[in-house]
């Protein structure tokens, strides 16, 4: 067996037994502290829930990587850093402890954002940067002059989208985890195996956590949400991995002319939806910022739907998107198969819709 995948076998428990270790722990930590979400008008959960169940995240990923590095160490097998690499970490760092901090005390948007900001351009600095729309829009190879501002934004838009779509139990870990096991694949066949093992290691933590989010008890002290410091750090990683998937670099590996398509397909429920709530809020001229009870998930539920079916529902869209998209780029272009996914969301979404008006005209 490869010995690469016996580190993403190994990786893989590890960062699992250290979530299982963690997390208990933090649920002292909150209770002691009285680090809770508190219920209102906006939140679904009825009571009060810690929320710093996301610290345990990046932790226990990195012990586990470690851990896999000193194998791969002890058997004579070395992998260079590049310099980006180690913006990675540093840039993960400063997303991870603001998101803490942001549980912990509260922070407003526009420090957040700074953060989000100066993290995401650590990579093109480091010479990692989009440079391939691979046919989007008519372009294919961009500048660098284009490349960086264009991945600090795709950076700053993919942390905020997957921070947003954290909504009901289990939805943005379920949502993670179905994008962190793609990349794994894509990656391994690529060669690129450092990355499937670095996956692992947030993969194996998040089965702690949905043990927890999604089947503790609230009333016996087991339940726990992510916070800002799970939900930031997911979003920094996938945008991190979205970027890396579709730079191209003929040194590494060769042209694949479907790696937009296949980050974009990856994410496309948490882009439609933070774009329609957007448009939405725009429209009705508020902030795009402001929060309101319209996301998918929440739409979805109006509809009649308990958190656990409307957990099933998202999930079932996600994979359909990749399956759809899979099955299309055999025979059209990237452009042609945006344009058919918008499609899908719109009848989905007036699918649900429908279903609510139809439930609050019998109600009345």
């Amino acid at each position: 067996m490869n010995i690469y995948i016996l580190c993403i076998i190994g990786v893989f428990i590890i960062s699992g037994l250290c979530g299982f270790v963690f997390i208990p722990l933090i649920l002292k930590f909150c209770m002691r502290k009285h680090l809770y979400d508190i219920p209102d008008v906006r939140k679904i959960h009825k009571n009060a829930i810690p929320r710093l169940g996301g610290v345990s995240f990046i932790p226990s990923m990195f012990i586990s990587f470690v851990c896999a590095l000193f194998m791969l160490y002890g058997m004579k097998i070395t992998n260079s850093i590049n310099l980006w690499s180690v913006y990675f970490m540093v840039g993960i760092a400063l997303i991870y402890f603001t998101g803490i901090i942001d549980d912990t005390f509260g922070l407003p948007p526009v420090p957040k954002f700074i953060v989000q900001i100066i993290a995401s351009c650590s990579f093109p600095l480091a010479g990692l940067y989009v440079n391939n729309m691979y046919g989007l829009l008519g372009l294919n190879e961009i500048s660098f002059v284009v490349g960086f501002p264009l991945t600090v934004f795709l950076m700053v838009f993919v942390v905020n989208a997957i921070n947003l779509i954290d909504g009901i139990d289990g939805l943005l870990a379920g949502i993670s985890m179905i994008i962190f096991t793609a990349y794994l694949i894509l990656f391994s066949f690529r060669g690129l195996w450092i990355y499937s093992v670095l996956i692992a290691g947030i993969l194996g933590v998040l089965i702690p956590y949905l043990h927890y989010n999604v089947f503790g008890c609230a009333e016996k002290g087991k339940k726990i949400f992510m916070g800002d410091s799970g939900s930031l750090s997911l979003g920094f990683i996938i945008g991190f991995l979205s970027v890396k998937y579709v730079t191209y670099n003929p040194a590494v590996s060769g042209f694949d002319p479907y790696s937009m398509l296949t980050a974009f397909t990856l994410i496309i429920v948490p882009t439609f939806d933070v774009l329609r709530v957007g448009s939405v809020r725009i429209y009705h001229k508020k902030s795009p910022m402001s929060p309101d009870k319209n996301h998918i998930h929440h739409k979805i539920m109006r509809a009649g739907l308990t958190q656990h079916k409307t957990l099933m529902v998202i999930l079932a869209l996600v994979l359909i998107f990749i399956l759809t998209n899979y099955s299309l780029s055999q025979i059209l272009n990237i452009n042609a198969i945006i344009c058919v996914d918008i499609l899908i969301y719109t009848v989905f979404i007036q699918a649900v819709n429908y279903i609510i008006r139809k439930k609050e005209n019998l109600a009345a």
